[in-house]
């Protein structure tokens, strides 16, 4: 295997492993916040609305968005690590 396939091996393990770490977070704020944890969460209220039941309309869709500028950042971090910036 020659060195630029190492490096291009090594580049697209760290991003799958990215790609999985914000996805479970995601998965988490989505399903936990919005499904399970929802009773839990209704205590507090947000604006005059359950917190669990913010979570499942929008708080979901917040974190979703706020975690796409996170990969951006990561990733052109991880470019350049790895020399592919432009």
């Amino acid at each position: 295997m020659s060195e630029k396939q190492k490096k291009a091996s090594a580049y697209w393990k760290e991003n799958v492993r990215y790609l999985f770490i914000l996805l479970a977070i995601w998965f988490g704020v989505s399903y936990g916040a919005g499904i399970m944890f929802k009773d839990a969460l209704n205590t507090i209220s947000l604006g005059g609305f359950k917190l669990g039941f913010w979570f499942a309309q929008q708080g979901s869709i917040y974190v979703f968005v706020i975690l796409i500028f996170v990969y951006v950042r990561l990733m052109n971090k991880l470019d350049k690590k790895y020399g592919y910036d432009e």
